[in-house]
């Protein structure tokens, strides 16, 4: 029986989905790629973004491309230590493109390079050699690129801008840049963006009111169990599509519910969905924890407080834009908290701060 995914990429044979290519404007994607364009992608966490470039990467080599993805997470210690950012970023591309593709080529040139050229070339020198090496043209989808800060990430960018007008003979064809916040309006280099050669920023939508049904549709399919329709209504309601919300309240109605395992012929409820609802609130889920944190920063209590307490708004555009990114404020006007379980924590952290003060 597959099950509604709460960690890690879906994995189609096991996990209830939504096409993942549907919700980043496909035809778009391909047009930029094919136009040699270099190009982010952007989303709050927990919203599907590897799942979607895993699943572009095996489209595009299909299609003729040859396309690693990579994740360069593990750079996030690195911070202003661009020797060390380089190495790291280097070795996860090396390792990357050998387990997909069987390409050994990174590998056995990036440590020679490293040594040769120093940390602030050698990833332009590496995808140069690359480029050239490759049987189709290269294609790079690099996950979690805002895992790099300060100076590893301004070297990092600044070396994919370089070669940008080499490509596609010299270097990638195109190149994607995923994270959560579009690295284009980056304000860490004084002289302006250190990507200004991308062509655009494309953001993973969250899921529909009838991708929400249909996700939850697809295990009533499998194991005949319904929803009724109040309880259709309050996950998306209470998510307004959030991917990771929509599927840990149906993961929590209808496989930790011991009632509902059990007998698979009794309906999922609105009261169902409101139980599992408290539950994730209350045990401070991983995700929730995390947005709870971000209160934290200044800048996201500048936003999301006068939401809550009618008070005089002293956020700033840049303010707005930055918990956006985050997702706990919604993307369209007017602003406001993205759903009512956000809404809950928010107030409750902020009803906990107050209290502690």
């Amino acid at each position: 029986m597959r099950f509604f995914s709460t960690a890690g990429p879906v994995r189609p044979a096991e996990h209830y989905h939504i096409p993942p290519l549907s919700r980043i404007g496909l035809d778009e994607v391909l047009g930029l790629v094919r136009d040699r364009k270099y190009f982010v992608v952007h989303a709050p966490r927990q919203t599907g973004k590897t799942t979607a470039l895993l699943a572009l990467a095996d489209l595009l080599n299909e299609r003729g491309y040859h396309c690693v993805y990579v994740t360069v997470e593990t750079a996030g210690t690195t911070r202003n230590d661009v020797a060390r950012a380089m190495r790291v970023v280097l070795t996860a591309l090396a390792e990357a493109a050998e387990e997909t593709l069987g390409d050994r080529f990174l590998g056995s040139v990036r440590a020679e390079i490293l040594a040769d050229s120093g940390p602030d070339l050698a990833l332009l020198a590496s995808l140069r050699l690359w480029a050239q090496a490759a049987p189709r043209p290269l294609v790079l989808l690099i996950d979690e690129i805002d895992a790099l800060t300060g100076d590893s990430l301004l070297s990092a960018l600044r070396q994919l801008r370089a070669g940008f007008r080499e490509r596609p003979e010299r270097f990638p064809q195109s190149v994607v840049l995923c994270g959560l916040q579009d690295v284009r309006v980056n304000r860490i280099d004084p002289d302006g963006t250190p990507f200004n050669v991308s062509a655009a920023s494309l953001r993973l939508s969250d899921f529909s009111r009838d991708d929400t049904f249909a996700l939850l549709g697809q295990h009533t399919a499998e194991t005949g169990q319904p929803f009724t329709s109040e309880a259709l209504d309050a996950v998306w309601t209470q998510t307004r599509g959030q991917p990771w919300l929509v599927n840990a309240l149906a993961y929590g109605a209808c496989f930790e519910n011991k009632a509902l395992c059990a007998d698979r012929s009794s309906p999922v409820t609105a009261a169902d969905v409101a139980a599992v609802r408290a539950d994730l609130i209350v045990s401070r889920v991983i995700h929730l924890d995390y947005l709870a944190y971000m209160l934290s920063d200044e800048r996201v209590r500048r936003v999301v407080e006068p939401l809550l307490t009618g008070s005089e708004s002293r956020a700033e555009a840049h303010d707005i834009e930055y918990t956006r990114a985050l997702g706990l404020i919604a993307r369209d006007a007017p602003v406001r908290i993205a759903n009512p379980i956000y809404a809950e924590m928010v107030r409750r952290e902020l009803a906990s701060v107050s209290s502690a003060g």
